[in-house]
């Protein structure tokens, strides 16, 4: 890799976040299938988008559709799936966009990884913490049956782990807050960390 070299290019980030006249970041939600993340994204991008900011929302799913399409669902592909991701939220958080993702995301270590590419100041994990009991009754995909009948391997939550964030900046309690609770409460943290 020693012959490939960073291009420097005029327009800095510095300039990018001036003209959007907001600061850029990526926030990260993370919790298990049908646990509320897309919900509180498309409400938080909304709200963003009604207040001036420029956002993009990333879903996992959209995603495997077509930059990860050729990836399955064993630990090192969902390792990559998430690298992937976080490098093409550090461009967009580099373009001096606000990036939402929601991605089930169940290891620590990716989590950590995600951080170490785009940067801890530029970094917002929220935690969508739903009890799996509640998360399978939420399921509208029926993925959980589905897994449970063992259709479905390495499924979060039943036949894969998902390790709870070892520090996120924000826990969002879906069977006690509402999906304008956890918004509001993410841009409380915005403003502060930001």
């Amino acid at each position: 890799m020693e012959h490939i070299k960073k291009q420097n290019y005029t327009i800095s980030r510095e300039d990018r976040t001036k003209i959007k006249n907001h600061r850029p970041c990526l926030i990260w939600l993370t919790g298990l299938s049908s646990s509320g993340k897309s919900t509180i994204a498309n409400l938080l991008e909304k709200e963003l988008y009604a207040q001036g900011m420029h956002t993009y929302a990333l879903d996992g799913d959209n995603l495997r559709r077509g930059l990860n399409k050729d990836l399955k669902f064993t630990k090192e592909d969902r390792f990559e799936n998430i690298r992937r991701t976080a490098e093409v939220a550090k461009l967009f958080v580099d373009a001096g966009i606000v990036v939402i993702a929601a991605f089930i995301t169940p290891y620590n270590k990716i989590r950590r990884e995600i951080k170490s590419i785009v940067g801890s100041d530029d970094y917002i994990e929220v935690f969508v913490d739903t009890p799996l009991e509640v998360c399978e009754q939420r399921d509208v995909k029926g993925l959980y049956k589905k897994a449970r009948a063992d259709e479905i391997k390495n499924f979060t939550g039943i036949s894969a782990p998902f390790e709870n964030p070892d520090s996120p900046d924000i826990v969002i309690e879906t069977v006690k807050e509402s999906p304008k609770q956890a918004v509001d409460k993410i841009l409380k943290a915005m403003q502060s960390k930001l």
